[in-house]
């Protein structure tokens, strides 16, 4: 893959490590006899880092400037625990065996918390620089997070109850649905951040902000900001950028001859709406007009997405309900019964 190289490279350690909890299954599947390496301290040890290593992935993939070693002293703690928690079982003979399955529920639901948590700021940051965002939402390592602890929760309890027994066809097949799904989603992602470096700065300085608006320096001043809406409102009108379905913020700023952070500052502050609300306004209400218009009846509502700039009829059909309370085949039934 050669997209989102760092987050991947994390991500497929991770499916490594995850794939060591099935080397006792797989040795008697070939071998025919039992084997307990899961039992050994070092294999059991290097298991407990699976969820830190997925946070981590998580958070490659969701800020472009991440580093892992800044965040590495708290990544250490849960593992330094766990460690010593062996050794003393192993030294005093202590059966320590619950502690330690608490442990590893405690350390998973907590990444997986901070995991979901990181993706859905990301979400929520994408809004501000692109104008389509279903191909790098993330959506799919929600869906995973929910599947792991769904998994992890199922797991702990089994082995709790059934102590030390194998899982059942059940239980792995649950799992292997949960790997086919990552492969899946894994070999169809696509590039999250812009690769040159003026949009991977924009979306560095975007993830960045914290600040609220009122503790903020106003970037420009009240009538300047009259003046470049009605610049912007004029070539939204007359070159209709829109209908590009990759529009971002750095392609409208250069049509508007303003920096990234200024036509962000516009749409925030003339507006109240970030980039993806300002530009798919203005798209539902081209497909608005498209589905009124009965000189369009041969196009399906699949074509309308895409005459209107959206990228996919999934991302249609949600921003669409979203704006209007309608989908668009009941906004064009609608229309047909007036």
């Amino acid at each position: 893959m050669k997209v989102n190289v760092k987050a991947n490279r994390w991500f497929g350690f991770l499916l490594l490590l995850w794939s060591t909890y099935w080397f006792d299954e797989i040795y008697l599947i070939i071998s025919g006899n039992n084997v307990t390496i899961s039992s050994y301290w070092p294999v059991a040890w290097v298991q407990f880092l699976a969820p830190p290593i997925f946070f981590i992935a998580v958070s490659y993939f969701s800020v472009p400037a991440y580093d892992w070693r800044k965040d590495a002293y708290r990544f250490i703690v849960l593992p330094a625990v766990y460690l010593l928690l062996i050794f003393t079982d192993a030294l005093i003979s202590s059966d320590l065996y619950y502690f330690q399955m608490l442990l590893i529920l405690m350390n998973a639901l907590i990444y997986t918390s901070l995991s979901f948590f990181r993706i859905r700021k990301h979400q929520k940051n994408i809004q501000k620089y692109t104008s389509s965002t279903q191909a790098i939402n993330l959506n799919w390592l929600e869906y995973i997070i929910m599947a792991m602890i769904v998994l992890v929760v199922s797991v702990g309890i089994f082995n709790l109850v059934f102590f030390e027994l194998p899982l059942n066809v059940f239980m792995n097949a649950a799992v292997l649905g949960v790997v086919l799904f990552i492969c899946y989603n894994a070999l169809k992602q696509t590039e999250i951040f812009p690769k040159d470096t003026a949009g991977v700065q924009l979306v560095m300085d975007i993830s960045a902000e914290e600040q609220t608006k009122e503790s903020k320096r106003p970037l420009l001043a009240d009538d300047k900001v009259v003046e470049l809406k009605q610049k912007l409102d004029g070539i939204m009108e007359d070159k209709a950028p829109y209908l590009e379905s990759d529009l971002n913020l750095i392609k409208l700023a250069q049509m508007v001859d303003i920096t990234s952070h200024q036509l962000s500052y516009v749409i925030n502050k003339g507006y109240d709406e970030n980039f993806f609300q300002f530009v798919n306004r203005y798209r539902v209400e081209k497909a608005k007009h498209m589905l009124a218009d009965n000189d369009n009846n041969n196009l399906s509502i699949l074509g309308i997405a895409f005459e209107a700039g959206f990228s996919s009829k999934t991302s249609f059909n949600t921003t669409f309900k979203k704006m209007t309370e309608l989908t668009p085949s009941e906004y064009k039934k609608k229309c047909t019964t007036l």
